[in-house]
């Protein structure tokens, strides 16, 4: 089925890149996005296993193969700063073949310049209202006029207002913590590294691709689920702020460095499972129907693959049951390596973290080393190739 109108709500990850498969099928596709341009902010993402090879078939391995972080350490530290254990990145994060890391925004300026010649994107805008029927979906928009469209895709995140306006609430999946992320002067001068360190309930990181480059740093706590206002930016600052005081190391320079971020992002370790993706034209997609939580490090690749099936299916006769037939395993199977992960991410008491820091240290002598990475790492490998493409 060609020459459909398709909208797509949010120009991330999924968005773009279900574009992308639709408008080679023939489709004329808008991307209405609430933000004024491609969003610059965002952190490291890992694209594994079958998500490598849907951008080798969109064209567009080499050119996010070129982008990536090429992060080479990881460095575990003391309270003081003084390293526990310094690992190669690629050892520790099991990366095998193609799985490759890239700043997020690379990847959605990679994926929306592939396709700006050939889709219609209205940045600055989102939908008001949908109001579907049996041949077409009347959409209305804050800004914009009313258009009609014959479907109309959600990809637009955890919080997605698509999933909001068709299906109601959805409460989300608490994990059990909270993160924030943010840009800080590299004051760590750090280049292609990763510094780790923890506190009971607590776990601190921070990363940069250059010396001369801003630093973004990371700070997960363990909390139950709290009554956040998700536009209330100074309290959520104020909450990082109690749950990371008198911590050691460079915490105290990481609080003081918050209010100058131009980025900073504060959310739960949540997921999403819904019973359905669908509901008449409109349909999911990536962290809007499935999101494993940032803990499972597969939110993006689940949105590519997510793209690849959905772009296939949509518009033929049933598309949409066999998009969440073919794409259901693999999501429950990295749901679940999310809710695993969730658990070890923010480190326990004082033991744990001592157990942790002592095989970290030691690791690095071990002749089979690689063989026990993979050993632990498996389960993130069955999930990130529990699909084929």
């Amino acid at each position: 089925m060609t020459n459909s109108r398709v909208l797509i709500s949010g120009a991330g990850i999924g968005g773009p890149a279900l574009a992308h498969r639709l408008a080679e099928r023939g489709f004329r596709v808008t991307v209405v996005e609430r933000a004024g341009g491609l969003r610059e902010a965002g952190y490291k993402v890992d694209v594994r296993g079958s998500a490598t090879e849907v951008l080798r078939k969109m064209g567009l391995l080499a050119a996010c193969q070129a982008a990536d972080t090429g992060m080479r350490q990881i460095t575990y530290v003391k309270s003081n700063g003084a390293p526990i254990a310094a690992l190669p990145a690629d050892l520790l994060m099991g990366r095998r073949g193609d799985d490759l890391e890239i700043m997020r925004w690379d990847l959605s300026r990679i994926l929306h310049d592939a396709t700006a010649d050939r889709v219609e994107y209205v940045f600055g805008d989102a939908i008001d209202t949908l109001q579907d029927g049996l041949d077409g979906v009347d959409v209305t928009f804050e800004k914009g006029a009313p258009r009609r469209f014959d479907y109309v895709v959600g990809a637009d995140g955890l919080h997605s207002a698509t999933r909001r306006t068709v299906m109601g609430e959805t409460p989300l999946s608490h994990l059990g913590a909270y993160i924030s992320i943010y840009t800080v002067p590299n004051l760590l001068g750090i280049e292609r590294e990763e510094i780790m360190y923890s506190r009971p309930g607590r776990l601190v990181f921070a990363y940069a691709m250059d010396r001369d480059q801003p630093a973004r740093v990371g700070l997960t706590f363990a909390s139950p689920r709290l009554d956040i206002d998700r536009r209330d930016v100074a309290g959520q600052k104020a909450l990082v702020r109690e749950a990371f005081a008198g911590q050691g190391w460079k915490v105290p320079d990481f609080l003081d460095a918050m209010d100058d971020a131009p980025d900073f992002y504060f959310d739960s370790l949540s997921q999403v499972d819904l019973p359905s993706w669908s509901a008449g034209r409109v349909a999911l997609l990536g962290d809007a129907a499935y999101c494993p939580s940032p803990a499972s490090g597969q939110g993006t690749s689940l949105a590519l693959v997510g793209a690849y099936l959905l772009g296939r299916h949509l518009g033929t006769p049933g598309g949409f049951a066999a998009y969440e037939r073919e794409m259901r395993p693999y999501v429950e199977k990295n749901l679940a390596f999310g809710r695993k992960m969730a658990k070890e991410m923010v480190p326990g008491g004082r033991l744990s973290i001592a157990f942790r820091n002592y095989g970290m240290r030691t690791l690095k002598y071990h002749p089979r080393k690689e063989q026990m990475i993979d050993k632990i790492l498996a389960p993130m490998h069955e999930a990130a190739n529990a699909i084929t493409i």
